[in-house]
């Protein structure tokens, strides 16, 4: 597979999110042996970079990755995130990212990941209590220990952005983006571009929408987050089904897969971007992988670019609200 950089950072073209091994994306079922199985496929096609967070679960999916990685740790490039946990508050849910809070953080995502150093560092999101250059201080204090190695954003507005990167530079944005998410272009990768920081789009299959293979709401599971999503609810369900037939159609022509498609569309937007598709099991991390052997035509590209507009929120108002917009 194809390796670029995310600032300084090398990694394989597409990554893996191990998110749903543990949590939201759960369709009734988890199953440790299998995503272990699925990590383990991972690192075996090329796959670098691995995704987690403190968050999921909470904890308990960053101890299943940490337990997947014994033996395989320097074969990775291993990325968490941190600032929805409270440490002071107990571990309560809610936004920290003040330097004491990062100190708790990394040493027990450090203890989970079974790991002396994490390669890439997320803020999961903006803290609007701590100032940014309090938060970036702290990480950069964590990289001159060797605790971290790069440190990275995610769902940062512009002017977050330019603050962070003046006081330690940043590897990489998290953020959405995908066929239906085409936020980050208007603003946010100009200014990643300007200032030589790589793109790691979340959910670039639009929480499987793009696969093709969620019909009907009646496939997704109560337990399931998506379950709630503006984007999966009545008919705005109906109406992003077009989005999905319209991939489809394109995905015929080049005998591949839809999610291959989307996949191939994000790759295509320049080699600083390394979209992370969730997934738990082998065959659909095998279909993500080859992705990377997709060549769309101008043509393709074009038309993918003009789909439909996805209809609804990407997240409840609840969630929107978390996002530097």
């Amino acid at each position: 597979m194809k390796h670029i950089k995310l600032g300084s950072l090398e990694v394989a073209r597409i990554g893996l999110g191990a998110m749903g091994m543990s949590a939201y994306y759960t369709m009734g079922e988890t199953n440790e042996a299998e995503s272990i199985r699925t990590l383990h496929r991972a690192i075996d096609l090329g796959v670098t970079l691995i995704d987690t967070a403190e968050v999921y679960g909470p904890y308990t999916n960053e101890e299943l990755v940490g337990k997947a990685l014994r033996g395989k740790r320097d074969q990775v490039v291993l990325a968490t995130k941190f600032g929805l946990i409270s440490h002071a508050n107990g571990g309560a849910n809610g936004m920290d990212s003040k330097p004491l809070n990062i100190r708790a953080a990394v040493e027990g995502s450090l203890r989970r990941l079974q790991t002396d150093h994490i390669d890439l560092y997320y803020q999961h999101r903006v803290d609007p209590t701590t100032p940014i250059e309090d938060t970036v201080g702290a990480l950069a204090e964590l990289v001159k220990e060797g605790k971290i190695k790069h440190i990275g954003l995610s769902e940062a507005g512009v002017t977050t952005i330019r603050r962070a990167h003046a006081e330690h530079p940043v590897a990489a944005l998290q953020s959405e983006y995908s066929l239906w998410v085409r936020d980050p272009e208007a603003e946010i990768l100009p200014v990643l571009r300007e200032l030589g920081i790589g793109l790691v789009p979340y959910s670039p299959l639009g929480r499987g929408f793009l696969t093709g293979q969620i019909k009907s709401t009646d496939q997704i599971t109560d337990d399931d987050w998506r379950k709630n999503n503006p984007r999966f609810i009545g008919e705005n369900f109906a109406k992003n089904l077009q989005i999905v037939k319209e991939v489809e159609a394109i995905a015929v022509e080049l005998n591949a897969k839809p999610g291959q498609v989307a996949l191939a569309w994000l790759l295509a937007q320049g080699d600083d971007i390394v979209p992370i598709p969730g997934t738990k099991r082998i065959d659909r991390l095998e279909e993500n992988a080859a992705a990377d052997l997709i060549k769309l035509s101008k043509a393709q590209i074009k038309k993918l670019n003009n789909l439909t507009p996805a209809v609804g929120d990407r997240y409840e108002e609840v969630y929107m609200s978390s996002i530097e917009r």
